[in-house]
């Protein structure tokens, strides 16, 4: 009498399981689990057994059942203002190449820049278990800082720095740069190359932005040239079409001006391109500075001088550092916090 082969065990969705994938690839279901979790730990064949059959069958573990088992979701929260901004989508990029080759996915959610917002986002996001969290910026609600300061999983902030020792009794990771020295270096260089009447375009106006414009302020008081009255600042997105709005707005105010730090790329071009038209010659008429380096700076007419800022480089370190702390079931980073200045790059170019 010849036997029935076994059919094959199927999960309440109708999906193969790991006994499914097991039984095909002559294996245990502990080996199969450890193949796909942690494939240096069984042999180059069993790994390509377990991958093959894995495949065949349309295998797709469950998270649940793995967060049961390790007390790990394999997910990482990560908070944005926005996903039309390429700042964000760059350091978004760096955390996804880091934290995907270790097996963790990213759970994006959009802040639109507002703390309350954030606060309510991170909420929802901590409602899934995630293994660890990062943030843009420091400007959180003390909601925020409350949920933080309950956490024990790693948590690093991005884009900013803080000082040593964190935020009251909250440990206060962070990986970025001075915004205020970047616009200290922009005004600076500007007031080098013997401006006199230089004027400020800002847009969003969320606190890096209103940092580096601190920085830019103090570099021209520290060279005795700063004048308020050549400060244009608006609570707007920015955009190529506002750049290219405000510079027309701003030298139809004060027709002197014959600088301007455009507080983003995207601003700066806007007015090279509204200069362009309007028949303002840059720079010999009108220096103009961006901020980011966006892509594009170094293509337009002329080439503008902005400031380089390392946004992937910020979410590969912002994913290593967190990666360290979630391999720590007691993370230190909650008792040594790390304070990572990855720096800037004032790129001088042909606008100024």
């Amino acid at each position: 009498m010849t036997a029935t082969p076994r059919k094959p065990r199927s999960s309440r969705s109708g999906r193969a399981t790991m006994a499914d994938v097991a039984a095909a690839a002559g294996v245990s279901a502990m080996t199969v689990s450890r193949a796909l979790r942690r494939p240096d730990t069984v042999s180059e064949e069993v790994r390509a057994r377990v991958e093959e059959a894995s495949r065949r069958l349309g295998f797709v573990p469950s998270r649940v059942a793995s967060a049961l088992a390790s007390a790990r979701t394999m997910t990482v929260a990560v908070l944005i203002p926005s996903l039309t901004n390429a700042v964000f989508i760059d350091l978004l990029a760096g955390v996804q190449e880091t934290l995907s080759p270790q097996g963790y996915q990213p759970l994006v959610g959009i802040t639109g820049y507002g703390p309350e917002a954030e606060e309510r986002v991170l909420r929802t996001q901590l409602a899934h278990d995630p293994d660890g969290v990062i943030l843009s910026g420091l400007d959180h609600t003390p909601g925020t800082w409350d949920l933080l300061r309950g956490l024990t999983i790693p948590v690093v902030h991005t884009m900013d720095l803080m000082a040593e020792g964190g935020h009251g009794d909250c440990p206060v990771q962070t990986v970025g740069f001075s915004q205020f020295d970047a616009g200290y270096a922009v005004g600076a260089h500007l007031a080098a190359r013997g401006r006199q009447r230089i004027g400020l375009i800002a847009g969003q106006l969320d606190p890096r932005t209103r940092l580096r414009c601190d920085g830019w302020r103090q570099a021209l008081r520290d060279a005795g040239r700063h004048d308020p009255a050549l400060e244009l600042m608006v609570p707007d997105a920015t955009s190529v079409a506002l750049g290219a709005e405000l510079l027309e707005r701003a030298l139809a105010t004060h027709p002197d001006t014959d600088a301007l730090f455009l507080c983003n790329d995207d601003l700066a071009q806007g007015a090279l391109f509204q200069c362009a038209r309007l028949g303002v010659p840059v720079p010999e008429r009108l220096a103009v500075a961006g901020f980011n380096d966006l892509a594009g700076a170094a293509w337009t007419v002329p080439p503008l001088t902005t400031v380089a800022t390392p946004r992937r480089a910020i979410g590969v370190e912002a994913a290593r550092l967190l990666i360290a702390g979630m391999a720590d079931r007691a993370p230190k980073s909650r008792e040594n916090p790390r304070r990572v200045d990855l720096g800037f790059r004032l790129m001088v170019r042909e606008t100024t």
